[in-house]
């Protein structure tokens, strides 16, 4: 996918798409940083990616924090000279009724989600001027493309990623900077965790009776696997996709396009 000898940053690395993509990334031939607040499971990303023949490093990072970033930032510099490649991933979420949200938990689940992304394109934008251009993919969700009942916070931040991406498409096109985002559907992830512990409380449901509901929703009838959306992230982040940027490309197994029938409609 064209990424051989792209020094690239991955936050949220430790684990579900960020860890995926990070290891994608070095199997394309990319130097990769392994960035997340949970240090050894970003410790265990690279040396999963190291273990295999590839080059990458880790660090912790809360991308929330702007001096974190910024030391994000320095470290890749430092260790490859060059910056080519950021993958703004980080996120957390809940669940709740608008009038159920804590202000702090609300703040926090924005600081991290949208102006972590913020942040991330503030710092290693600079960078990628000096190297001639660069690529950007930000995870956002088919949460910020439609609204979804209980998670107002969540859509509210990803919505705020999609459009963050196109803006700075714009602004920083002429200067060779491509900027992008993936909307994941229902993936398999940690994230996912709290969600799924809180509707076994409140329905009964074993965990794997819930996936099966949740896969259910997507018209391909499963939910996503993380390697499947880093697969996406790669080509965005690619040469392959040299003339693409201000995507919003969903990966959700069709549950942007709507909803799926009960059963086939051609009777099979």
């Amino acid at each position: 996918m064209q990424l051989q000898d792209k020094a690239a940053m991955v936050t949220g690395a430790a684990s579900g798409i960020g860890k995926a993509t990070a290891v994608t990334f070095a199997r394309e031939g990319a130097k990769v940083m392994c960035a997340d607040i949970n240090v050894p499971g970003a410790e265990a990303t690279a040396r999963q990616i190291a273990d295999t023949g590839g080059e990458a490093a880790s660090m912790r990072a809360d991308v929330s924090q702007e001096a974190d970033v910024q030391e994000m930032v320095r470290e890749t510099v430092s260790r490859w000279g060059r910056l080519d490649v950021l993958f703004n991933n980080a996120g957390i979420g809940f669940g709740l009724p608008v009038t159920q949200i804590p202000v702090e938990e609300w703040d926090r689940l924005l600081d991290v989600n949208l102006r972590g992304v913020f942040l991330g394109c503030k710092h290693a934008i600079p960078e990628m001027l000096k190297s001639g251009g660069g690529a950007i993919v930000n995870t956002a969700s088919d949460a910020g493309l439609r609204g979804s009942a209980m998670l107002s916070a969540y859509c509210a931040s990803k919505g705020g990623v999609v459009l963050l991406t196109k803006a700075l498409a714009v602004e920083w096109a002429a200067q060779g900077i491509r900027v992008n985002c993936v909307c994941p559907g229902v993936i398999r992830t940690p994230i996912l965790d709290p969600f799924l512990a809180q509707m076994q409380a409140a329905t009964g449901e074993t965990a794997d009776r819930l996936w099966q509901q949740l896969g259910a929703m997507h018209p391909l009838g499963r939910v996503g696997q993380p390697e499947e959306v880093a697969r996406a992230v790669a080509f965005l982040a690619s040469d392959a996709a040299s003339f693409i940027t201000g995507v919003a490309l969903p990966v959700d197994g069709g549950l942007d396009a709507g909803s799926p029938p009960r059963r086939s409609p051609f009777g099979e």
